[in-house]
Protein backbone atom coordinates (compact mmCIF):
# COMPACT_ATOMS: atom_id res chain seq x y z
CA UNK A 1 0.00 0.00 0.00
CA UNK A 2 3.04 2.47 0.61
CA UNK A 3 4.08 1.76 -2.94
CA UNK A 4 0.87 3.71 -3.94
CA UNK A 5 0.28 6.29 -0.87
CA UNK A 6 3.85 7.53 -1.24
CA UNK A 7 3.99 8.10 -4.75
CA UNK A 8 0.40 9.93 -4.53
CA UNK A 9 1.89 11.94 -1.91
CA UNK A 10 5.32 13.03 -4.36
CA UNK A 11 2.44 14.48 -7.15
CA UNK A 12 1.80 17.44 -4.96
CA UNK A 13 5.31 18.86 -4.92
CA UNK A 14 5.38 17.60 -8.71
CA UNK A 15 2.10 20.00 -9.63
CA UNK A 16 3.70 22.39 -7.91
CA UNK A 17 7.00 22.69 -8.36
CA UNK A 18 7.06 21.64 -12.22
CA UNK A 19 6.98 24.49 -15.24
CA UNK A 20 3.65 25.56 -16.60
CA UNK A 21 4.65 24.31 -20.21
CA UNK A 22 4.76 20.46 -18.72
CA UNK A 23 2.11 20.98 -15.70
CA UNK A 24 -0.15 18.53 -17.26
CA UNK A 25 2.23 15.95 -18.62
CA UNK A 26 4.23 15.42 -15.60
CA UNK A 27 1.02 14.55 -13.47
CA UNK A 28 -0.32 12.54 -16.11
CA UNK A 29 2.60 10.61 -16.28
CA UNK A 30 3.64 10.45 -12.87
CA UNK A 31 0.11 9.37 -11.77
CA UNK A 32 -0.01 6.65 -14.22
CA UNK A 33 3.25 5.23 -13.55
CA UNK A 34 1.10 5.04 -10.05
CA UNK A 35 -1.39 3.03 -12.07
CA UNK A 36 0.61 0.96 -13.36
CA UNK A 37 2.26 0.30 -9.38
CA UNK A 38 -1.11 -0.43 -8.40
CA UNK A 39 -1.86 -3.25 -10.81
CA UNK A 40 0.81 -5.28 -8.82
CA UNK A 41 -1.64 -5.45 -5.78
CA UNK A 42 -3.67 -8.56 -7.91
CA UNK A 43 -0.87 -10.71 -7.29
CA UNK A 44 -0.94 -10.27 -3.62
CA UNK A 45 -4.79 -9.91 -3.43
CA UNK A 46 -5.23 -13.78 -5.69
CA UNK A 47 -2.44 -15.83 -4.38
CA UNK A 48 -3.60 -15.22 -0.47
CA UNK A 49 -7.26 -16.01 1.08
CA UNK A 50 -6.94 -12.82 3.56
CA UNK A 51 -5.39 -9.97 3.67
CA UNK A 52 -2.14 -8.24 1.72
CA UNK A 53 1.02 -5.96 1.71
CA UNK A 54 -0.08 -5.61 5.40
CA UNK A 55 1.49 -2.27 7.23
CA UNK A 56 0.07 -0.65 10.27
CA UNK A 57 -3.28 0.51 9.30
CA UNK A 58 -3.10 0.04 5.46
CA UNK A 59 -3.68 -3.69 3.58
CA UNK A 60 -5.73 -5.16 1.22
CA UNK A 61 -7.42 -7.60 0.20
CA UNK A 62 -9.66 -9.55 -2.87
CA UNK A 63 -12.20 -7.23 -2.14
CA UNK A 64 -10.39 -3.67 -1.89
CA UNK A 65 -7.49 -4.32 -4.43
CA UNK A 66 -10.21 -3.94 -7.37
CA UNK A 67 -11.40 -0.62 -6.19
CA UNK A 68 -7.93 0.81 -5.37
CA UNK A 69 -6.60 -0.23 -8.32
CA UNK A 70 -9.61 1.56 -9.88
CA UNK A 71 -9.47 4.60 -8.20
CA UNK A 72 -5.34 4.90 -9.27
CA UNK A 73 -6.76 4.19 -12.61
CA UNK A 74 -8.72 6.95 -12.82
CA UNK A 75 -6.72 9.64 -11.55
CA UNK A 76 -4.63 9.95 -15.16
CA UNK A 77 -8.40 9.46 -17.28
CA UNK A 78 -9.54 12.77 -15.05
CA UNK A 79 -6.61 14.74 -16.24
CA UNK A 80 -6.38 14.02 -19.81
CA UNK A 81 -10.07 14.58 -19.95
CA UNK A 82 -9.70 18.12 -17.81
CA UNK A 83 -6.80 19.60 -19.91
CA UNK A 84 -8.93 21.31 -22.49
CA UNK A 85 -10.97 23.59 -20.35
CA UNK A 86 -8.74 24.01 -17.29
CA UNK A 87 -5.94 24.70 -19.25
CA UNK A 88 -7.08 27.90 -20.11
CA UNK A 89 -7.27 29.27 -16.84
CA UNK A 90 -4.67 30.84 -14.81
CA UNK A 91 -1.67 28.62 -13.76
CA UNK A 92 -2.02 29.05 -9.98
CA UNK A 93 -5.78 27.78 -10.26
CA UNK A 94 -4.79 24.90 -12.66
CA UNK A 95 -2.49 23.52 -10.21
CA UNK A 96 -5.25 24.03 -7.17
CA UNK A 97 -7.63 21.61 -9.48
CA UNK A 98 -4.70 19.13 -9.62
CA UNK A 99 -4.10 18.96 -6.12
CA UNK A 100 -7.69 18.50 -5.57
CA UNK A 101 -8.16 15.54 -7.73
CA UNK A 102 -4.53 14.02 -6.01
CA UNK A 103 -5.95 14.74 -2.80
CA UNK A 104 -8.82 12.68 -3.62
CA UNK A 105 -7.07 9.92 -4.97
CA UNK A 106 -5.71 9.70 -1.86
CA UNK A 107 -8.30 9.94 0.54
CA UNK A 108 -9.74 7.18 -1.70
CA UNK A 109 -6.87 4.86 -1.69
CA UNK A 110 -6.82 5.03 2.38
CA UNK A 111 -10.53 4.97 2.71
CA UNK A 112 -10.28 1.50 0.86
CA UNK A 113 -7.19 0.55 2.40
CA UNK A 114 -8.00 1.06 5.58
CA UNK A 115 -8.21 -1.78 8.26
CA UNK A 116 -9.79 0.41 11.03
CA UNK A 117 -13.28 0.88 10.63
CA UNK A 118 -12.78 4.41 12.15
CA UNK A 119 -9.81 5.36 9.83
CA UNK A 120 -12.08 4.18 6.83
CA UNK A 121 -14.86 6.96 8.41
CA UNK A 122 -12.47 9.58 8.59
CA UNK A 123 -11.30 9.01 4.76
CA UNK A 124 -14.72 8.37 3.75
CA UNK A 125 -15.70 11.73 4.95
CA UNK A 126 -13.07 13.63 3.86
CA UNK A 127 -13.11 12.76 0.53
CA UNK A 128 -16.30 15.02 0.59
CA UNK A 129 -14.07 17.95 0.73
CA UNK A 130 -12.13 18.22 -2.68
CA UNK A 131 -15.50 17.14 -4.64
CA UNK A 132 -17.45 20.12 -2.72
CA UNK A 133 -14.27 22.10 -4.12
CA UNK A 134 -14.22 20.75 -7.48
CA UNK A 135 -18.17 21.07 -7.96
CA UNK A 136 -18.53 24.33 -6.53
CA UNK A 137 -15.33 26.15 -8.42
CA UNK A 138 -15.20 24.44 -11.36
CA UNK A 139 -18.80 23.73 -11.98
CA UNK A 140 -20.49 24.52 -15.24
CA UNK A 141 -23.78 26.48 -14.07
CA UNK A 142 -25.21 29.10 -11.46
CA UNK A 143 -26.88 26.05 -9.61
CA UNK A 144 -22.95 24.48 -8.44
CA UNK A 145 -23.26 26.03 -4.91
CA UNK A 146 -27.11 24.40 -4.85
CA UNK A 147 -25.67 21.72 -5.88
CA UNK A 148 -22.76 21.57 -3.54
CA UNK A 149 -25.28 22.37 -0.52
CA UNK A 150 -27.76 19.05 -1.66
CA UNK A 151 -24.02 16.71 -1.07
CA UNK A 152 -23.03 18.53 1.89
CA UNK A 153 -26.15 18.31 3.84
CA UNK A 154 -27.00 14.78 2.68
CA UNK A 155 -23.69 13.14 3.26
CA UNK A 156 -23.46 14.60 6.82
CA UNK A 157 -27.29 13.72 7.28
CA UNK A 158 -26.41 9.75 7.54
CA UNK A 159 -22.61 10.32 8.21
CA UNK A 160 -23.41 11.92 12.04
CA UNK A 161 -25.06 8.44 12.86
CA UNK A 162 -22.47 6.42 11.47
CA UNK A 163 -20.33 8.21 13.84
CA UNK A 164 -21.75 7.57 16.76
CA UNK A 165 -22.80 4.06 15.87
CA UNK A 166 -18.83 3.85 15.39
CA UNK A 167 -18.06 5.16 18.22
CA UNK A 168 -20.42 3.26 20.43
CA UNK A 169 -19.48 -0.02 18.80
CA UNK A 170 -15.48 0.84 19.30
CA UNK A 171 -16.60 2.01 22.84
CA UNK A 172 -18.11 -1.76 23.19
CA UNK A 173 -15.89 -3.98 21.72
CA UNK A 174 -12.40 -2.49 21.84
CA UNK A 175 -11.43 -2.60 18.61
CA UNK A 176 -12.98 -1.77 15.36
CA UNK A 177 -10.10 -3.68 13.81
CA UNK A 178 -10.91 -5.63 9.68
CA UNK A 179 -8.24 -7.74 11.25
CA UNK A 180 -9.96 -9.18 14.23
CA UNK A 181 -13.13 -8.72 13.72
CA UNK A 182 -13.83 -12.61 12.93
CA UNK A 183 -12.84 -13.10 16.49
CA UNK A 184 -14.84 -9.90 18.49
CA UNK A 185 -17.99 -10.78 21.04
CA UNK A 186 -21.58 -9.49 20.05
CA UNK A 187 -22.71 -6.08 21.00
CA UNK A 188 -24.83 -5.73 24.63
CA UNK A 189 -27.32 -3.30 23.07
CA UNK A 190 -31.25 -3.67 23.79
CA UNK A 191 -33.21 -5.34 21.18
CA UNK A 192 -34.67 -1.79 19.98
CA UNK A 193 -31.25 -0.41 20.32
CA UNK A 194 -29.32 -2.79 18.10
CA UNK A 195 -31.81 -2.15 15.16
CA UNK A 196 -31.43 1.90 15.99
CA UNK A 197 -27.57 0.44 15.15
CA UNK A 198 -27.81 -1.46 12.68
CA UNK A 199 -29.77 1.69 10.70
CA UNK A 200 -27.56 4.21 11.63
CA UNK A 201 -24.47 1.99 10.13
CA UNK A 202 -25.75 1.89 7.14
CA UNK A 203 -27.64 5.21 6.97
CA UNK A 204 -24.62 6.96 5.23
CA UNK A 205 -23.62 4.37 2.89
CA UNK A 206 -26.91 4.44 1.50
CA UNK A 207 -27.21 8.12 0.92
CA UNK A 208 -23.92 7.65 -0.51
CA UNK A 209 -24.01 4.85 -2.89
CA UNK A 210 -27.30 6.11 -3.49
CA UNK A 211 -30.42 4.13 -2.54
CA UNK A 212 -33.48 5.53 -3.99
CA UNK A 213 -35.65 8.23 -1.83
CA UNK A 214 -31.88 9.68 -1.19
CA UNK A 215 -31.13 9.94 -4.34
CA UNK A 216 -31.84 13.41 -4.87
CA UNK A 217 -28.20 15.40 -4.42
CA UNK A 218 -26.93 12.94 -7.20
CA UNK A 219 -28.17 14.19 -10.17
CA UNK A 220 -27.54 17.65 -9.07
CA UNK A 221 -23.90 17.08 -8.12
CA UNK A 222 -23.52 14.95 -11.79
CA UNK A 223 -24.74 17.62 -13.81
CA UNK A 224 -23.28 20.94 -12.26
CA UNK A 225 -19.65 19.32 -11.67
CA UNK A 226 -16.82 19.24 -14.19
CA UNK A 227 -15.84 16.27 -15.92
CA UNK A 228 -13.29 15.18 -13.92
CA UNK A 229 -15.82 15.05 -11.09
CA UNK A 230 -18.54 13.91 -12.54
CA UNK A 231 -15.93 11.07 -13.53
CA UNK A 232 -14.75 10.42 -10.06
CA UNK A 233 -17.89 10.62 -8.48
CA UNK A 234 -19.99 8.04 -10.73
CA UNK A 235 -16.68 5.78 -11.43
CA UNK A 236 -14.77 5.45 -7.30
CA UNK A 237 -17.16 7.83 -4.43
CA UNK A 238 -20.25 5.83 -5.02
CA UNK A 239 -18.24 2.64 -4.91
CA UNK A 240 -17.80 4.01 -1.31
CA UNK A 241 -20.83 3.53 -0.44
CA UNK A 242 -21.30 -0.23 -1.92
CA UNK A 243 -17.60 -0.94 -0.22
CA UNK A 244 -18.87 0.32 3.17
CA UNK A 245 -21.90 -1.66 3.30
CA UNK A 246 -20.05 -5.11 2.15
CA UNK A 247 -17.27 -4.50 4.94
CA UNK A 248 -19.75 -3.77 7.69
CA UNK A 249 -22.40 -6.80 6.98
CA UNK A 250 -19.67 -8.85 8.70
CA UNK A 251 -20.09 -6.30 11.82
CA UNK A 252 -23.59 -6.98 11.18
CA UNK A 253 -24.92 -9.91 9.79
CA UNK A 254 -25.72 -10.82 13.71
CA UNK A 255 -28.88 -8.18 13.60
CA UNK A 256 -29.67 -8.12 10.20
CA UNK A 257 -32.57 -10.63 10.68
CA UNK A 258 -36.20 -8.71 8.84
CA UNK A 259 -33.79 -5.28 9.18
CA UNK A 260 -32.98 -5.60 5.28
CA UNK A 261 -36.55 -6.15 4.09
CA UNK A 262 -37.79 -2.73 3.35
CA UNK A 263 -34.44 -1.43 2.38
CA UNK A 264 -34.36 -4.53 -0.58
CA UNK A 265 -37.75 -3.58 -1.65
CA UNK A 266 -36.38 0.48 -1.82
CA UNK A 267 -33.29 -0.63 -3.98
CA UNK A 268 -35.54 -2.42 -6.36
CA UNK A 269 -38.28 0.23 -6.63
CA UNK A 270 -35.61 2.83 -7.35
CA UNK A 271 -34.13 0.27 -10.49
CA UNK A 272 -37.59 0.72 -11.83
CA UNK A 273 -38.60 4.19 -11.10
CA UNK A 274 -35.28 5.22 -12.20
CA UNK A 275 -35.39 3.79 -15.21
CA UNK A 276 -38.22 5.42 -16.62
CA UNK A 277 -37.00 8.61 -14.90
CA UNK A 278 -34.14 8.26 -17.43
CA UNK A 279 -37.12 7.76 -20.24
CA UNK A 280 -37.94 11.15 -19.98
CA UNK A 281 -34.59 13.42 -19.58
CA UNK A 282 -33.70 15.31 -22.46
CA UNK A 283 -30.01 16.74 -20.51
CA UNK A 284 -27.91 13.86 -21.65
CA UNK A 285 -25.72 14.58 -18.26
CA UNK A 286 -28.83 13.75 -15.97
CA UNK A 287 -29.66 10.81 -17.77
CA UNK A 288 -26.29 9.40 -17.43
CA UNK A 289 -26.51 10.36 -13.59
CA UNK A 290 -29.87 8.59 -13.36
CA UNK A 291 -28.56 5.32 -14.58
CA UNK A 292 -26.18 5.74 -11.82
CA UNK A 293 -28.66 5.31 -9.15
CA UNK A 294 -30.20 2.26 -11.25
CA UNK A 295 -27.41 0.56 -11.62
CA UNK A 296 -26.40 1.21 -7.80
CA UNK A 297 -29.73 0.23 -6.75
CA UNK A 298 -29.22 -3.43 -8.06
CA UNK A 299 -26.18 -3.38 -6.32
CA UNK A 300 -27.31 -2.48 -2.82
CA UNK A 301 -29.97 -4.90 -3.46
CA UNK A 302 -27.48 -7.76 -3.58
CA UNK A 303 -25.38 -6.68 -0.68
CA UNK A 304 -28.28 -6.66 1.77
CA UNK A 305 -29.07 -10.11 1.29
CA UNK A 306 -25.25 -10.84 2.08
CA UNK A 307 -24.66 -14.23 -0.29
CA UNK A 308 -21.24 -14.76 -1.82
CA UNK A 309 -23.14 -14.84 -5.60
CA UNK A 310 -24.65 -11.63 -4.73
CA UNK A 311 -21.49 -10.31 -3.28
CA UNK A 312 -19.45 -11.41 -6.27
CA UNK A 313 -21.94 -9.64 -8.40
CA UNK A 314 -22.04 -6.40 -6.47
CA UNK A 315 -18.19 -6.32 -6.65
CA UNK A 316 -18.25 -7.10 -10.44
CA UNK A 317 -20.88 -4.22 -11.38
CA UNK A 318 -19.51 -1.86 -9.34
CA UNK A 319 -16.19 -1.96 -11.29
CA UNK A 320 -17.86 -2.47 -14.54
CA UNK A 321 -20.40 0.82 -14.12
CA UNK A 322 -17.31 2.68 -12.54
CA UNK A 323 -15.89 2.27 -16.27
CA UNK A 324 -18.60 2.75 -17.80
CA UNK A 325 -20.21 5.54 -16.58
CA UNK A 326 -16.96 7.55 -16.23
CA UNK A 327 -16.76 6.80 -19.59
CA UNK A 328 -20.21 8.45 -21.19
CA UNK A 329 -19.35 11.44 -19.02
CA UNK A 330 -16.24 11.94 -20.82
CA UNK A 331 -18.12 11.40 -24.23
CA UNK A 332 -20.67 14.07 -22.77
CA UNK A 333 -17.87 16.44 -22.26
CA UNK A 334 -16.51 15.96 -25.65
CA UNK A 335 -20.15 16.62 -27.19
CA UNK A 336 -20.59 19.35 -25.23
CA UNK A 337 -17.28 21.19 -25.70
CA UNK A 338 -18.17 21.49 -29.32
CA UNK A 339 -22.10 22.24 -29.53
CA UNK A 340 -22.31 23.97 -25.98
CA UNK A 341 -25.65 22.20 -25.14
CA UNK A 342 -26.55 19.02 -23.33
CA UNK A 343 -29.81 18.85 -24.79
CA UNK A 344 -30.30 16.24 -26.77
CA UNK A 345 -33.16 17.21 -29.52
CA UNK A 346 -30.04 19.68 -30.43
CA UNK A 347 -27.56 17.52 -30.86
CA UNK A 348 -28.96 14.55 -32.87
CA UNK A 349 -27.18 13.39 -35.90
CA UNK A 350 -23.78 13.60 -34.79
CA UNK A 351 -23.01 10.33 -36.22
CA UNK A 352 -22.77 12.56 -39.56
CA UNK A 353 -20.18 14.74 -38.34
CA UNK A 354 -18.19 12.54 -35.94
CA UNK A 355 -18.13 9.09 -37.03
CA UNK A 356 -15.67 7.90 -34.72
CA UNK A 357 -16.58 9.53 -31.98
CA UNK A 358 -20.13 8.10 -33.05
CA UNK A 359 -18.03 4.07 -32.36
CA UNK A 360 -16.95 5.29 -29.00
CA UNK A 361 -21.13 6.31 -28.11
CA UNK A 362 -21.69 2.74 -29.47
CA UNK A 363 -19.64 0.87 -27.23
CA UNK A 364 -19.86 2.89 -24.30
CA UNK A 365 -24.00 1.98 -25.02
CA UNK A 366 -23.64 -1.63 -25.20
CA UNK A 367 -21.27 -1.89 -22.08
CA UNK A 368 -23.95 0.32 -20.41
CA UNK A 369 -26.71 -2.25 -20.71
CA UNK A 370 -24.92 -5.25 -19.81
CA UNK A 371 -24.04 -6.78 -23.48
CA UNK A 372 -22.57 -10.26 -23.06
CA UNK A 373 -19.86 -11.10 -23.25
CA UNK A 374 -18.93 -7.53 -21.11
CA UNK A 375 -18.69 -8.17 -16.90
CA UNK A 376 -21.59 -6.14 -15.87
CA UNK A 377 -23.36 -8.53 -17.60
CA UNK A 378 -22.39 -11.51 -16.04
CA UNK A 379 -22.66 -9.41 -12.50
CA UNK A 380 -26.34 -8.44 -13.17
CA UNK A 381 -27.05 -12.43 -13.96
CA UNK A 382 -25.38 -13.09 -10.66
CA UNK A 383 -27.10 -10.92 -8.38
CA UNK A 384 -30.48 -11.60 -9.88
CA UNK A 385 -29.68 -15.09 -9.36
CA UNK A 386 -29.25 -14.32 -6.10
CA UNK A 387 -31.88 -11.87 -5.49
CA UNK A 388 -34.60 -14.45 -7.21
CA UNK A 389 -33.39 -17.48 -4.56
CA UNK A 390 -34.20 -15.03 -2.00
CA UNK A 391 -38.04 -14.45 -3.34
CA UNK A 392 -38.60 -15.18 -6.92
CA UNK A 393 -40.97 -12.11 -6.58
CA UNK A 394 -37.85 -9.71 -7.06
CA UNK A 395 -37.48 -11.12 -11.23
CA UNK A 396 -40.49 -9.03 -11.66
CA UNK A 397 -38.52 -5.88 -10.75
CA UNK A 398 -35.20 -6.73 -11.32
CA UNK A 399 -36.66 -8.07 -14.71
CA UNK A 400 -37.61 -4.24 -16.13
CA UNK A 401 -34.88 -2.45 -14.99
CA UNK A 402 -32.61 -4.38 -16.71
CA UNK A 403 -35.13 -3.76 -20.10
CA UNK A 404 -35.39 -0.46 -19.28
CA UNK A 405 -31.20 -0.04 -19.11
CA UNK A 406 -32.10 -1.51 -22.46
CA UNK A 407 -34.11 0.95 -23.56
CA UNK A 408 -32.35 4.36 -22.01
CA UNK A 409 -29.12 3.09 -23.45
CA UNK A 410 -30.80 2.76 -26.75
CA UNK A 411 -32.70 5.93 -26.68
CA UNK A 412 -29.51 7.83 -25.43
CA UNK A 413 -27.17 6.71 -28.64
CA UNK A 414 -30.00 7.39 -31.03
CA UNK A 415 -31.25 10.57 -29.88
CA UNK A 416 -27.95 12.21 -29.78
CA UNK A 417 -25.90 9.47 -32.98
CA UNK A 418 -28.89 9.16 -35.45
CA UNK A 419 -31.43 11.32 -37.32
CA UNK A 420 -31.05 14.83 -39.49
CA UNK A 421 -28.46 17.20 -37.40
CA UNK A 422 -29.34 20.93 -37.31
CA UNK A 423 -27.79 22.99 -39.88
CA UNK A 424 -26.36 24.99 -36.36
CA UNK A 425 -23.53 22.18 -35.65
CA UNK A 426 -21.82 22.50 -38.99
CA UNK A 427 -19.94 25.24 -37.49
CA UNK A 428 -18.49 22.44 -34.89
CA UNK A 429 -17.17 20.16 -37.43
CA UNK A 430 -14.13 19.51 -35.37
CA UNK A 431 -12.99 15.99 -35.35
CA UNK A 432 -12.40 13.93 -32.03
CA UNK A 433 -8.76 14.77 -31.34
CA UNK A 434 -5.87 11.68 -30.40
CA UNK A 435 -6.20 12.60 -26.97
CA UNK A 436 -9.78 12.32 -26.46
CA UNK A 437 -9.68 8.83 -28.40
CA UNK A 438 -7.05 7.50 -26.25
CA UNK A 439 -9.16 8.89 -22.93
CA UNK A 440 -12.15 6.65 -23.93
CA UNK A 441 -9.71 3.27 -25.32
CA UNK A 442 -8.05 3.62 -21.43
CA UNK A 443 -11.72 3.05 -20.48
CA UNK A 444 -12.93 0.34 -22.50
CA UNK A 445 -9.76 -1.90 -22.37
CA UNK A 446 -9.90 -2.50 -19.07
CA UNK A 447 -13.64 -3.43 -19.46
CA UNK A 448 -13.02 -5.90 -22.42
CA UNK A 449 -9.80 -7.49 -20.29
CA UNK A 450 -12.15 -7.61 -17.07
CA UNK A 451 -14.26 -9.94 -19.28
CA UNK A 452 -11.10 -11.95 -20.09
CA UNK A 453 -9.88 -12.70 -17.30
CA UNK A 454 -13.04 -12.64 -14.32
CA UNK A 455 -10.80 -13.65 -11.82
CA UNK A 456 -9.31 -9.59 -10.99
CA UNK A 457 -12.55 -9.35 -9.75
CA UNK A 458 -14.06 -12.79 -8.66
CA UNK A 459 -10.49 -14.16 -6.63
CA UNK A 460 -11.30 -15.22 -3.08
CA UNK A 461 -14.33 -13.47 -2.55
Amino acid sequence: MLKIVLPTLMLFPTIWLVDKKWLWVTPTVHSLVIATISLKLFTGSLTTSGWSALSSYLASDSLSTPLIVLTCWLLPLTMIASSNHVGKEPINQQRIYLSLLVSLQLFLVLAFGATEILLFYIMFEASLIPTLFLITRWGNQLERLNAGTYLLFYTLAGSLPLLMAVLMAQAEMGSLSLLTLDFSGLLNFSHWGTKVWWVACLAAFMIKAPIYGAHLWLPKAHVEAPVAGSMVLAAVLLKLGGYGMMRMALLLEPYSTGMAYPFIVLSLWGIFMTGTICLRQTDMKALIAYASVSHMGLVLAAILIQTPWSFDGALTLMLAHGLTSSALFCLNNINYERTHTRTMALIRGLQALFPLLSVWWFLASLANFALPPLPSSFAELFMMISLFGWSPYTILLTGAGVLLTVIYSLYLFLMTQRGAFLRDLLGFKLPPSSREDLLILLHLVPLIHLAINPMLFSGGL
